[in-house]
């Protein structure tokens, strides 16, 4: 019979979870600049959403990475994860998600010329989605080691473009011009390619490829609630002005989120 321990509570240095986790570090990374109180969660709730971007870079790096090896299995357990985080990732918004201009303007200066639209985990994120411009890269020419993964990111396919050529591997009629196509460049949708989600949505419900639109279309809709979450976050609390860095705020927010990710996955479904 196994008798009741407590739990180890010596150790010779740091705990075996402050090695792992080092959550020593992480609760010494901020540093407010200015007195008000929620400049603190403003600032905590970014850092742990460029997180969530560090993860969901991880998880779509690795669909991409097994879809090239037509292992079906790892590419859509990494998407499913990654639904789960994204769900995570938008929930925290709630913390910010209600501040009134006056509120947000209470510690808005502390930001200089700090601007989400600087992330670069965040252009990571959406280089794998697609959504792809050299000129993105130009905020991150001072760091030489961010920008030179940045523009491995960019000449390199995005999760859809290894969707659309693991489909091409199945026998699906995906054109040579997608195929071929600058992959450094956004990808804007092509009829053919609606035409096989098409199909595939019109057949065999239980099959890889149904299963596999299904699991992007999930990622997706995440996608979209993310950017439509911050699109009305910001909205709330500063209107219609300019936003920090000199972005266009709510105008270039509200772009984004009219922009679909996987568009044929969305077209197809009006002609099934």
């Amino acid at each position: 019979m196994t008798r009741n321990r407590t739990p180890d509570l010596d150790f010779a240095g740091t705990t075996p979870y402050e090695d792992y986790v080092r959550a020593s570090v992480l609760s010494r990374l901020q540093e407010p600049l200015s007195d008000d109180p929620g400049e603190m969660v403003f600032l905590v709730t970014t850092q742990v959403m460029e997180l969530w971007f560090t993860v969901l870079v991880h998880e779509w790096e690795t669909a991409s990475r097994a879809l090239r090896h037509d292992d079906l299995p790892v590419a859509m357990a990494a998407l499913k994860r990654s639904t789960y985080e994204l769900a995570s990732l938008n929930a925290s918004w709630e913390p910010v998600a209600h501040l009134t201009p006056a509120q947000f303007n209470s510690y808005r200066s502390a930001l200089g010329e700090a601007s989400g639209f600087q992330s670069a985990m965040h252009r990571r994120m959406e280089f794998l989605l697609g959504d792809k411009s050299a000129s993105l890269l130009l905020p991150h020419r001072g760091a030489p080691h961010v920008h030179a993964e940045l523009e491995r990111a960019l000449h390199a396919p995005s999760l859809y473009d290894e969707v659309l050529r693991y489909l091409a591997r199945r026998g699906h009629a995906i054109p040579v011009s997608v195929l071929g196509r600058d992959v450094s460049e956004r990808y804007a949708g092509d009829p053919a390619v609606e035409r096989v989600w098409q199909r595939i949505y019109a057949g065999d419900q239980d099959s890889d490829e149904c299963r596999l639109g299904e699991a992007l279309t999930e990622v997706a809709e995440l996608v979209w609630r993310w950017r439509n979450d911050h699109l009305v976050a910001t909205r709330r609390a500063m209107g219609a002005k300019k936003g920090t860095g000199g972005s266009p705020g709510v105008a270039w927010l509200e772009k984004r989120a009219a922009r679909s990710v996987f568009p044929e996955l969305w077209t197809a479904r009006s002609r099934v």
